[in-house]
């Protein structure tokens, strides 16, 4: 096995007959996001049957569809639909790519400080400059998030040793909880910064349009990458530093890969939905139970089911509460606790 190949005990390629079970259910569980999605376009203060949504998505501009049916489904479903899985997905992956770079099962997007960044990010921009509109305050967000997760990331590698899964997860609640002093000093100072930060505190996927789709994606879309490409190095991390370097592994530069494509995930994903919880910290476990700790099949899982479970909470929010809604962040979490809770109780959630 060459060093590019090699992957800890209980993680090497399963023979090629084994694999058509996890593809089989990856493709399974795609098919029940694509039916999601056509649901989440669906489903609102004014329900659209199915039938008319797929027209108004293959035949756009036909006349006999109803010219405002078209409308909601391009102009607000599709927008927001497609946002839930840019922002699920990224979500997801940044959690499961934390996960293994700390080697700790509890690890999601706010140990490296990212939340905390995105949010004093905005009340800066709210606060100090006066931007209200989404396209000014996502750029405080996104490089807030940047800022936040490189000073763990220096911090972390600190002292003798380095860099170290522990000293990166204390580095990064430091950090944390310094933020978000500075982010409650401005916004209780401030009260258009306060209702701002409320709203996205929340967390929703309600409000930006195609524009917003298109401006987070170049940001998702490099570090989907660069998540992808660490699947291999993160197998090998499961097994120590030491033994991924005898391995071959640059251990700080797959550290600094990693740091750098959960920044550019979560930190887009989080600038322009809020601080969603759960869905980072939950995901990848379930993954995990159906592929293993193999990240080469965790990764891809994960960018399927957290999506999934995004659009399903904000389905849910749009139902519960006709004509309002329920920001999906609080939907989230009402899913996600409880089976959180039962995934801690079991024995293999105990160490990675």
């Amino acid at each position: 096995m060459t060093t590019d190949q090699a992957a800890p005990a209980g993680l090497a390629p399963p023979p090629t007959g084994r694999r058509t079970g996890p593809l089989g259910m990856l493709l399974v569980a795609t098919a029940v996001l694509v039916v999601l999605s056509l649901v989440s376009i669906a489903v609102g203060s004014r329900s659209i049957p199915l039938d008319d949504v797929v027209r108004a998505l293959v035949d756009r501009g036909a006349p006999d569809i109803d010219p405002q049916v078209e409308a909601i489904v391009w102009g607000v479903r599709l927008p927001r639909t497609l946002l839930g899985l840019l922002v699920g997905a990224a979500l997801g992956l940044s959690g499961a790519l934390m996960q293994g770079l700390t080697r700790n099962p509890l690890a999601d997007p706010g140990l490296l400080g990212v939340s905390a960044g995105a949010a004093l990010g905005i009340v800066v921009a709210v606060g100090g400059f006066g931007i209200a509109a989404i396209y000014g305050y996502i750029w405080f967000a996104f490089v807030g998030a940047l800022i936040a997760s490189l000073v763990v990331y220096l911090l972390g590698g600190l002292g003798r040793g380095g860099s170290t899964p522990v000293k990166v997860a204390l580095a990064g609640v430091a950090v944390t909880f310094l933020l978000n002093s500075v982010t409650n000093a401005v916004v209780l100072r401030d009260p258009e910064a306060l209702n701002r930060y409320r709203f996205w505190a929340a967390g929703s996927l309600a409000g930006p349009d195609g524009a917003t789709v298109l401006q987070v994606l170049p940001f998702l879309a490099v570090g989907t990458v660069l998540a992808l490409a660490t699947a291999p190095a993160l197998n090998s991390l499961a097994l120590g530093d030491d033994v991924a370097a005898a391995l071959g592994r640059r251990v700080r530069l797959v550290r600094l890969q990693g740091t750098l494509a959960v920044t550019l995930l979560a930190g887009a994903a989080v600038a322009v939905a809020g601080p969603i919880v759960f869905v980072g910290l939950v995901v990848p476990h379930v993954a995990r139970l159906i592929t293993g700790p193999d990240h080469r099949w965790l990764l891809p899982f994960t960018m399927v089911l957290a999506p999934s479970l995004l659009l399903l909470a904000d389905v849910i929010g749009r139902v519960v509460a006709r004509p309002s809604e329920v920001g999906v962040g609080i939907i989230a979490a009402f899913i996600g606790g409880p089976f959180f809770i039962a995934l801690v109780r079991r024995r293999r959630l105990a160490e990675l």
